[in-house]
This record gives structure tokens, sequence and C-alpha cells, in this order.
């Protein structure tokens, strides 16, 4: 099953900055070969499901193991079964939409 998810990965305990945590989960992302669009609070990921999944748990194990001793995460989790939508989809029908309005 695709799934579209967007994941905010907050480690606790390790200071004020966390760039480096989500550049080491952008790495992660990179290397799996999953879609994915960083944004200002969280990335956008899409792929199968079971291939997101276990690319959060190693965002999840990296950042303990780069000494986080907790972690709070925000996922939300979109599915279709009617037929296949990109992130790009999403946002490009939204765009369409938009150019219509003539406020």
């Amino acid at each position: 099953m695709k799934a579209i998810v967007d994941l905010c990965v907050v480690p606790i305990g390790v200071g004020i900055s966390v760039s480096g945590y989500v550049a080491a989960c952008q790495r992660i992302l990179a290397e799996s070969g999953l879609e994915h669009q960083m944004h200002a609070y969280g990335t956008n990921i899409e792929g199968d499901w079971d291939a997101v999944f276990a690319a959060v748990k190693k965002c999840h194990e990296t950042v303990h193991g780069m000494g986080a001793p907790r972690i709070t995460t925000t996922l939300k989790v979109g599915t279709r079964v009617d037929r296949d939508q990109t992130m790009t989809e999403k946002i490009k029908s939204v765009h369409e939409k938009l150019q219509g309005d003539r406020m």
C-alpha cells in the first residue's frame, strides 16, 4: 500500500537547535530513495507503507544514536486505494484551483 506521510521528529533534551538532527533524518530519506520534501516544520514523504515506516524507524534510531534521550514525533498518514496520487499531484490540484480565483 502506498502512503503519503507528514513527519516531524523532535529530539528532546538536546538544546535549542535541532537542525543537525533534521539533517541526519534528511540523509536517511535521501538514501532510502523515497520521494520527500522538507518544509519548515517537517517533511512530506511518499512511498510504499513499509519503506516509509522503515525510514521513520531509522530516523528514530539515528537521532537516539546522536544522543537524544527522548524523541516526540508527529505523523499524519494518508492512503488511497482508488488510485495512485503523488504529493506533486495534490499540490498541483490546489494551484490549478487558485489560478481560477480573480480576487
